[in-house]
Order: structure tokens, then C-alpha cells, then sequence
């Protein structure tokens, strides 16, 4: 068989396959994305306020310009290529790729090529057919041949096929959203985790130098009660004081050292010893508002929908394919090639063979099997919908609790900021008092403690304030990306 010729024939049937695929249609559903249901605007108080900047799409903003800490990028950098989360969702997107491309490969004949021979001759106790004597001689017959084709090939119709693999590319799009999901959640975690353990630092600062005065503090009150200037009462409640910084001072070592270890586990690895220095908190992110935009924005920023979207669509694609289920199937089986009982006429235009074998089922009676894998489809349908809205109508309530958070951490802070410098004001009015003899000792140690607690709250609202900042830039669809749109 001649080289043109093969392809000539071959041309003539992927032309005659593709034409029967052109003319197919389509049974899944027309495909309409869900209403929302969420409101068009977020709540008022989580609106920017007239006069602040606005910056570009959230999304579109890559981590590595959003974080400006060297120490927290560092970290970042690290989890991004540890994490063993994202290891294994890494290979489950490569596993679905894998199965799209065999879903996909049935939408084509798998074309083989093969060869053969065939000897066939008498055996040696068929006596009765070659006779030693009779004057006939024995002999082998030989029979040579080569194939070129395709076998049992489904022509899809009614769209059966390319729906299963339409659903299976949905599936491992889904996969991959849910990979850029996880990956802004390991990007938000670690910043999250990294606020907390300055903030514990911040802490277990504070504790240690209110430990410290106090046990100045205490070392006077027993000098002055050994030289009979001081009463019991007063110098056991500073000792108390005391003991009660002490214990602080262990529980927020404890923190830190927690905070230290959820990084690790964050990392995936040892924290390194050579990491940047770390910036004060509060200089971790490079702006401190970030535009909401529309709640419509969240359907193409946020992966967590849009994966929950690539599943309707691919439940979509199910039920088309339920649906062609219902209908015949036509195979076709063909070939080319050559067969001759001489080797050297085998590839020799005489030889030339080919056959073309189509086939076609019609279900007639599958005894409820087509009717339950429809009704299953169409329910999986149903419950993709629904799943969808819920993550819609999650993210909307995400993006508008951070959003309501951030404007009242912001009045919180400034609230107490005022409130320690007026607490730190009383306390130094009331040791003045004290040491001049106007007020007992009593008035001090409450005004010690608010100015304590106050101290302490503020560094906790400061914190949340900065991690809330971080919340919303997630909720928001931004971590997925290093660097900025539109930058290398």
C-alpha cells in the first residue's frame, strides 16, 4: 500500500467523522448562571468614606507588593513552596487533568496500526491427508498481512461524550480554583499567624517591664513596711501585683512560642535562623483601605465561586449527557491495509484491502436505568445551584462583616489610644497623690491595673485591626498572585 494512499484514505474518514460530528447536537441544558441573591450594594457602614484613596481591584493586587514586611515575605515565600496542603491539592489538579485528558481522548478513534503472518501447514499425525507414499508433497501456506485503523468508535451524536468530557474539564477547573483558594488562604494564614506573634511579643514585652516595676515597687513597699512606714495590707496586695505580672509574663511566652510553632506548621518547614528583621506592627501591609467594589465583582474575583461555578457548569454537562443516553449509538469500526500469501507482493497495489463496519444500538428496554441516571443528574443539578448561591451568599457576608470591622476597628483604636494616655494620666496623678500622703496606696494599684489593661487591650484591637486588613484583602479575592496585574 502506497504512502499517498494511506493518507488519502485516512483524510477521507476523519473529513466523514468530522462532518457527522458537526452535524450532532447538543442535549445539557442552556446554561443561565443563578441569581445570586445578595444585595447589589454592601451595608453603608462598610462603604469608604469620602476622601480616602481608592486603588486598584483588589484581586489584582499580588501579595508581594500588598505585604511590605521583608520578614513576613520571607515566611510567605516559604509556605507557598513547603505547605503540604498545597503539595497535595497541586497533585490532585494534576490527577483531574490527567483524567480530562482520557474523557477528552474518547471524542477522537483511536487509530493502530499492526502486522501479522500466518503459517499454516500439515501436522505430522495427519497421515490420512499427506501420506508418505502417495505421491503428494507436503507443504506450508503462508498468509501475510498490515492494518492501519480504528475499532468500535463511537460517533457522538447527541453530544454524549463531549458532555462527560465538558463535565470532566469543569471538574478539574474546579480543582484548580480550588488550588488558588487555598493558596490565598495559605497566604492570609501565615500574615494572620505573623500579626499575632508580634502582637504577642508586643505582649509579653509589656508584661515583663510591668513586672519589673512592679517588683520595684514591691522591693520599696517591704522596705518601707520592715521600717514600720507601711502596713501588711498594702505591701500583700503589691506582691500580688507582682505575682499576677509574673504570671503574664509565662502565659505570654507560652503564646509566642505557640505562635512560632502554627507558623512552622504553616511553613512546612523549620522557621530558618537568617529571616529579614521584622518590621513593627502596624507596617506589614503597604496601604490601609482597600476599595470593596460591587458584590458582582466576587463572581470573577473570589475562587471559592468560581469553583463552585465550574461544578454547575459540569453538572450541567451531566445531564446533557444523561439525556443522550435515551437515544441510539452508532460505532464504526474501519481499516486499511494489504494481505497477500507472498511477502514480497505484500506492499504491492493488488494487495490493497480496506472495510468499513458501522454498528448501531437502540435501547429499548434498560429497565429504569437511563430514567434514574437523568433524575440523578438533574438533582446534581439542583444541588450545585444551591451550593453555588451559599458560596455567593457566604462571600457577600465575608466581604461585609470585614468591611463593618474595619471602619469600627479603626473608631475602636482611636478610641483607645485616647483611653491609655487618659489611664496613664490617672496613674501618674494618683502615685503623685500617694507619695504626697493625699490618697492611700489603694487608689495607686486600681489605677495601675486600668493603665495595665488598657495597655493590654490596645495592643489586642491594634492587632485584630491589622488582621482584619488582611481578612478583607482575602475575602476580597487578592493572594493569588506574587506580584501586581500588569507587572512582571
Amino acid at each position: 500500500m502506497s504512502l499517498y494512499s494511506t493518507k488519502r484514505s485516512l483524510t477521507y474518514g476523519v473529513m466523514a467523522v468530522g462532518s457527522m460530528l458537526l452535524a450532532s447536537c447538543n442535549l445539557s441544558p442552556k446554561y443561565h448562571r443563578p441569581d445570586p441573591a445578595v444585595a447589589q450594594k454592601y451595608p453603608a457602614d462598610a462603604e469608604l468614606k469620602p476622601g480616602q484613596p481608592v486603588h486598584q481591584r483588589v484581586s489584582d493586587l499580588g501579595w508581594e507588593d500588598f505585604f511590605t514586611d521583608p520578614r513576613l515575605k520571607a515566611l510567605i515565600t516559604l509556605a507557598l513552596t513547603n505547605n503540604r496542603d498545597l503539595a497535595a491539592q497541586m497533585a490532585a489538579v494534576a490527577a483531574e487533568r490527567g483524567q480530562y485528558q482520557v474523557q477528552n481522548a474518547a471524542l477522537f478513534p483511536t487509530i493502530s496500526a499492526g502486522g501479522g503472518a500466518q503459517y499454516v501447514g500439515p501436522s505430522d499425525t495427519a497421515g490420512f491427508a499427506f501420506a508418505p507414499g502417495s505421491g503428494r508433497s507436503i507443504s506450508t501456506l503462508r498468509f501475510y498481512q498490515t492494518s492501519i485503523g480504528f475499532s468500535s468508535y463511537e460517533i457522538d451524536l447527541w453530544g454524549r461524550i463531549r458532555n462527560m468530557a465538558r463535565a470532566q474539564q469543569e471538574q478539574t477547573l474546579s480543582a484548580a480554583e480550588n488550588l488558588r483558594n487555598l493558596w490565598l488562604t495559605t497566604v492570609s494564614q501565615v500574615a494572620s499567624m505573623y500579626i499575632q506573634w508580634l502582637a504577642d511579643k508586643r505582649l509579653l514585652d509589656l508584661a515583663r517591664n510591668t513586672a519589673r516595676t512592679r517588683a520595684d515597687t514591691w522591693r520599696l513597699n517591704d522596705l518601707k513596711f520592715k521600717h514600720d512606714e507601711l502596713d501588711a495590707l498594702t505591701l500583700a496586695q503589691s506582691a500580688a501585683e507582682l505575682e499576677q505580672a509574673r504570671s503574664d509574663e509565662e502565659k505570654e511566652t507560652r503564646a509566642v512560642a505557640d505562635d512560632e510553632h502554627s507558623l512552622q506548621l504553616l511553613v512546612g518547614t523549620p522557621l530558618p535562623a537568617n529571616l529579614p528583621p521584622a518590621l513593627p506592627m502596624g507596617r506589614q501591609t503597604m496601604i490601609a483601605e482597600l476599595p470593596a467594589g460591587l458584590p458582582s465583582d466576587l463572581l470573577e474575583q473570589r475562587p471559592d465561586i468560581m469553583a463552585a461555578e465550574h461544578l454547575l457548569l459540569g453538572a450541567n454537562a451531566s445531564v446533557g449527557a444523561a439525556r443522550a443516553a435515551f437515544f441510539p449509538r452508532v460505532t464504526l469500526t474501519a481499516n486499511e491495509g494489504t494481505s497477500s500469501l507472498q511477502f514480497r507482493k505484500l506492499f504491492s497495489h493488488l494487495a490493497e484491502t480496506w472495510g468499513v463496519s458501522p454498528n448501531i444500538s437502540i435501547p429499548l428496554l434498560t429497565w429504569g436505568v437511563n430514567q434514574g441516571n437523568l433524575r440523578t443528574a438533574k438533582a446534581r443539578l439542583a444541588q450545585n445551584v444551591a451550593q453555588y448561591q451559599k458560596a455567593v451568599q457566604s462571600a457577600f457576608r465575608e466581604v461585609s462583616d470585614a468591611l463593618t470591622a474595619r471602619e469600627t476597628y479603626r473608631r475602636q483604636d482611636e478610641h483607645m489610644v485616647v483611653l491609655e494616655t487618659q489611664t496613664q494620666r490617672a496613674y501618674d496623678l494618683a502615685r503623685m497623690r500617694y507619695h504626697a500622703g493625699i490618697d492611700n496606696y489603694l487608689t495607686t494599684l486600681v489605677q495601675e491595673r486600668q493603665l495595665y489593661q488598657a495597655q493590654q487591650s490596645r495592643i489586642v484591637v491594634e492587632a485584630a485591626r491589622f488582621q482584619n486588613m488582611v481578612t478583607l484583602y482575602r475575602a476580597l479575592g487578592g493572594g493569588w498572585s506574587r506580584k501586581s496585574q500588569g507587572q512582571k
